[in-house]
């Protein structure tokens, strides 16, 4: 496998979102969920371009019926547009995902935020890097000097009251808190040490494949509520920092 080359496709979507961004047709799927002509056209265009590059590997994307996938097989998992909201509203803070589940494990993974050109990619076992630059976690050891990012998993607002509740626990412990509206990026930012944590609840595939190997490949560690390894093949709520937080941290989100 080439990952460069899946590299420089990833990146080859960058004309196609900052001219696009300007004239949006927006589809509301569901509350606070949306999908625009940019997620279709992206989307459309980088399953031809892998499929055409590797056509025996399944493909798994946010924009499709994904009812088939078998996991025991390799399979792209790809977000076409994380942070659709921020594009919408002109927030210029989304990226493109992209990650390789091998058959048993994440083997690689991609973030491209076109507005910022910054591509961070991870390869299982080879570290992590950002713009082909080596990165690592944070070494900050306490929460009380971190900086924290938080979801708030907008599609399911009945859970708002405790989702709210842990942000809070988050925030009375922590230094600060930030919210941004892309899994993808937060946890590209917890492996380039910009901040040194995050968490959401009720995140799919496509939002976290990619992310979650950055940041183990960056040093981090990743994991469910309860410190339980995550199911890339269904929902999960994820807790990511730098390892040094992390028992402290795993303990004011489970409250």
């Amino acid at each position: 496998m080439d990952y460069q080359k899946i590299i420089d496709l990833v990146q080859s979507t960058k004309h196609m979102i900052l001219d696009g961004s300007t004239y949006l047709n927006v589809t509301e799927k569901g509350p606070a969920d949306f999908v625009t002509q940019i997620d279709f056209k992206v989307q459309e265009y980088l399953i031809k371009e892998l499929e055409a590059l590797h056509p025996h590997i399944q493909i798994m994307a946010e924009e499709k019926d994904n009812q088939t996938v078998d996991f025991s097989k390799p399979v792209w998992i790809l977000d076409p547009i994380d942070g659709t909201t921020n594009l919408v509203h002109g927030y210029r803070h989304s990226a493109v995902s992209l990650a390789l589940h091998d058959g048993e494990k994440i083997a690689f993974g991609v973030v491209y935020n076109p507005y910022a050109d910054e591509t961070f990619h991870a390869e299982a076992g080879k570290g992590c890097c950002l713009n082909n630059e080596r990165i690592r976690v944070s070494k900050v050891g306490e929460l009380k000097d971190s900086l924290i990012m938080v979801g708030t998993a907008s599609y399911f607002k009945e859970l708002a009251d405790e989702i709210f509740a842990e942000i809070f626990r988050a925030y009375r412990h922590c230094g600060d808190i930030r919210r941004t509206g892309s899994a993808a990026l937060d946890l590209a930012y917890v492996a380039s040490g910009r901040v040194e944590g995050y968490f959401e609840r009720n995140l799919k595939p496509w939002d976290i494949a990619a992310g979650m190997l950055l940041v183990q490949e960056a040093g981090g560690r990743v994991c469910g509520y309860s410190g339980e390894e995550l199911m890339i093949r269904s929902l999960n709520d994820i807790v990511a920092d730098n390892g040094d937080i992390h028992e402290e941290f795993l303990r004011v989100v489970k409250g």
